[in-house]
Order: structure tokens, then sequence, then C-alpha cells
């Protein structure tokens, strides 16, 4: 997809579409960089909504009556609807202009966030978060697109650099929010006080945001969707249950997660099909490219990492085992949140300048390190060890996520670009939505107390199967290689 850009100065509009695209060592033009921001500032109010319910699960599962693995589907639902949604974009980029989706992707969040803000119940909750997610999972692909295409090669790990601030910042201190209003009002207002937030967003977007583009008329596949659908689900809904109080299933757990199984080996079977024919949903030839492949699963590892710990279980631990408040347990996680945010765009600059291995193997050395450490809190560990320690998780993220998701779409043709930022977004969302899922199942297999609930021996078990995933990351970061030459180093920018 070719985008043009047609509310900016005529200095911008005449400025020649083949130097914006990032073939060559050409600055962006001014244009594009505004665009750019407003896709990066609507996307961190939505991606914020990923987390921001976190420390509201104790709150949540006693107002709405229902158990704690029951209340984490309204983050895990989240992700997992974003993980269907996701798969489709590689469509939605080649059929629509950048502006279209970017409208109905906002106006879908707002709706979403209206409907959350008014639920009297449960499923209306859960409804409208799937509403917002909707609107969320067409939003990231578009944006790392954008970027890709826009942007020259030797500035991108810094531009991505400040997306990293959307995809990773943004649910690292959506606790923090959710702390703060929690502390003086009720959870409906989480979704009241952003609300006015999207809206503004959108009328700026439908008023400046006119982005043309050359689209194709291609078939939507409504069986790949589905076979998506009931893949992902299937696995996420067999692994929630697993850990549901009192037994009573409907189906043993195995079930669904065994037609989730089936259901996508038919979408990936369906889709290498297809792909001959340039027809399919999810191109999956980004999948051929080793250094791609490395990057993907070192970045779903630390989604798992990033989302399930991070924003799960440091949360309960904080108030279940600590004791502490809601609010004072958001604020606990606010300054490994700002770290990450701050680590950002210094290692997109350093990546740009040395490649990705020197950074993505220090970082994955201090992932492990804060993984094993939150195995040995106890219940009478100081707070702010507890927080030392979240920094320094944050700081490993921190020095793998830019670096990470520069060098998987920066190793791909431009032809396979949305293709690429398709499954690597949507992987990172299955990835925390599965962790989500798996950790909050092993604090309740773990726990002691007969209602199931997380005590705090069910999280130190699940802390140290989240320091085994450390040990995880980096042995996988080790499989990172060093680049042929400097990916454009600074003194080439130059000139």
């Amino acid at each position: 997809m070719r985008y043009t850009i047609s509310a900016f100065p005529q200095s911008v509009n005449d400025t020649a579409v083949g130097e914006s695209r990032g073939t060559g060592d050409a600055a962006a033009p001014k244009g594009a960089m505004m665009m750019i921001a407003t896709l990066v500032v609507s996307a961190f109010v939505m991606i914020l909504n990923e987390t921001v319910l976190s420390v509201a699960l104790r709150d949540l599962t006693v107002d709405l009556s229902v158990s704690t693995t029951t209340a984490q589907w309204l983050t895990s639902g989240f992700l997992l609807t974003m993980a269907v949604v996701i798969p489709t974009t590689g469509f939605l980029l080649e059929r629509f202009t950048p502006r279209q989706i970017f409208l109905v992707s906002l106006t879908l969040f707002s709706a979403g966030t209206l409907i959350s803000a008014l639920a009297p119940g449960f499923a209306v909750l859960l409804a409208g978060r799937v509403v917002q997610a909707c609107g969320t999972a067409v939003m990231l692909p578009m944006l790392m697109t954008t970027v890709m295409r826009l942007v020259p090669a030797s500035k991108r790990g810094a531009t991505m650099g400040t997306i990293t601030i959307v995809i990773a910042v943004a649910p690292a201190i959506g606790p923090t929010v959710g702390g703060a209003v929690l502390s003086s009002l009720g959870w409906r207002w989480m979704f009241w006080l952003v609300l006015p937030l999207s809206l503004l967003a959108l009328a700026f977007g439908a008023v400046r945001m006119r982005l043309g583009g050359e689209t194709r008329t291609v078939p939507l596949d409504v069986l790949s969707v589905l076979l998506s659908a009931v893949g992902f689900g299937g696995i996420l809904y067999g692994l929630s249950s697993v850990g549901e109080s009192g037994g009573g299933h409907l189906v043993a757990p195995w079930m669904p997660i065994a037609v989730g199984a089936v259901a996508l080996a038919g979408f990936v079977a369906r889709q290498l099909r297809l792909q001959r024919q340039d027809r399919a949903l999810l191109d999956l030839r980004p999948l051929t490219h080793r250094a791609f492949v490395v990057a993907l699963t070192l970045s779903a590892l630390l989604f798992m990492c990033l989302l399930a710990v991070s924003a799960i279980l440091l949360p309960l631990y904080l108030q279940t085992v600590l004791r502490t408040s809601t609010f004072v347990s958001g604020l606990a996680v606010l300054p490994g949140g700002l770290v990450l945010g701050l680590l950002g765009r210094p290692v997109g600059q350093l990546f740009d300048r040395f490649g990705a291995r020197p950074l993505v193997i220090p970082g994955a050395l201090a992932t492990a390190v804060a993984m094993w450490l939150f195995a040995a809190l106890g219940p009478d560990s100081p707070l702010a060890l507890v927080i030392g320690i979240h920094v320094l998780l944050m700081a490993g993220l921190g020095a793998m996520m830019t670096p990470l998701m520069t060098e998987s779409l920066g190793s791909l043709p431009e032809h396979l670009y949305s293709h690429g930022s398709a499954i690597l977004s949507t992987l990172q969302q299955v990835a925390g939505a599965f962790g989500t899922a798996m950790f909050v199942t092993v604090a309740s297999l773990g726990t002691t107390h007969a209602s199931g609930a997380p005590d705090a021996a069910g999280l130190h078990t699940a802390f140290v199967v989240a320091g085994v995933l450390g040990v995880l990351v980096f042995v996988t970061a080790l499989f990172v290689r060093r680049p042929r030459s400097v990916p454009q180093a600074a003194g080439r920018d130059a000139g």
C-alpha cells in the first residue's frame, strides 16, 4: 500500500512519495512525522486499556460476584480479541485507506469504552472490552507499517523506540493509572476518564488526518477468520478453565485446547495454500526469514513477561501478600514503567549504530535475573526491594523491545511489511493472553485457599515458573546474530 499525505502544507505534499518510504537515508517529511505522532498518541490511549483493570481484579471479583480467574478474562479477553482481529489487518491495509482505518478504529474503541462504563454486570463489561479491543487491534499494525514505509532505514530504530512507549509502556503503567483511579473513584471511572480522550483523538483525526492510499479489492477469506477465532479462543479458554475454582466445568479443559490446536493447524494450512494465489488473510512468508523468526519468538516471550508477570502477578502479590492498597500497588510499578519509556528512544538510537545483539543479550540476562529475584520474594519482603526488582525487569525488557521490533520487520522485503507487522502484533497479543491465563492458573492451582484465590504459596509457584521463562528468554537471545554490517551508522547520516 502506498501512502499519500493530503492534510499538510503544500511543501510536504510536493515531497516525492519515494523519498518518504524508508528506502533510503533521506529524512522523512514533516507531514509523515505528524501522521506518525498522531497515530502514536492515539494508540497509547488505546493500549493503556489492556492492563488498566489488572489492579482492579480484587474489586471486580467482589463487585461483580465472579472468581479471580473469571475476572482476568477482562484482560486476557481483550488480548485474545486483538489476536483474532489483527490477522485481518493485512487484508484491511490493502482494502481500505489509512484514514478510513483510523476513523473506524477510534470509533469502535470509543463505543466499547462507553459500553464498559455503563455495564450493569460482568457479561456486558466483557462485551465492551471486546469492542474496545476490535478498535485497538487494527491500530497497531497500521502504526508499525506506517513507520517502516515512511521512515528512512537509518532512523527506524529511534522511531521504533517511540512506538515502544505505546506497545510496552502503556500496558506497563496501566496498573498505576488503575490504582490511582481506584483510590478515590470506582472502576467505572477508568472508562469515563478515557472516553473524552478517545473522542478528542477521533475528532482530531476526522479533521486533520487526510491520509489517502492506493487500495485494491481483495476478498476476505471468512473461513480463515473463523479458524483463527476458534484456534486462539479454544486454546486460551481451555488454559484459563484449568484454574477455575469449583471444578464444575461444562466441558473438560483439554477439549477446547485440542479443538483450538486443530483449528490453528487448519488456519496455517489454509494460509499456505492461499498465499500461492496472493489471497491469504495472513501471509506466512515472513516466517521463512530466520532473523524475523528469532525476533518474533523473543518478542512473544517478552510480552508474556510484561503483561503476565508485571501487570498481573506483581499487583496480585502486592495486594494479597504485602497487603498494599490498590493505589500503592499502582504506584509501585510506576518507576519500572517510566524506565521502560525512557529507554525506548536511546536504545533505538543505539540499535541504529550497533545492531540488535549487543543490546538484546544483556537485556535478556537482566530479565532472567529479575524473574528469579521475584521468585525469592516472601511476605516480609520490603516494598523498596520489590520496586527495585521491577525496575531491573523493565530495564531488561527495554533493552530488547525496540531492537527486536525493528530487527524483525527490517529483515523483510517491503511487500511483506504489513503481513510481518500483523504476525508480530498477533503473536505479541496471543503471548500476553496465554501468559495471563497460564500464570493466573498456576497461581490458583498452587494456592492453599479452598476458594482457589491466589495466595503467597500460589504466587510463589507462579514466579518460579516465570523464572524458568526468564532462562528461556536468555537462551533464545543467544540466537540473535550479529549484523553483517552496522545498520546505517550515524556517520552515514551526516551526508
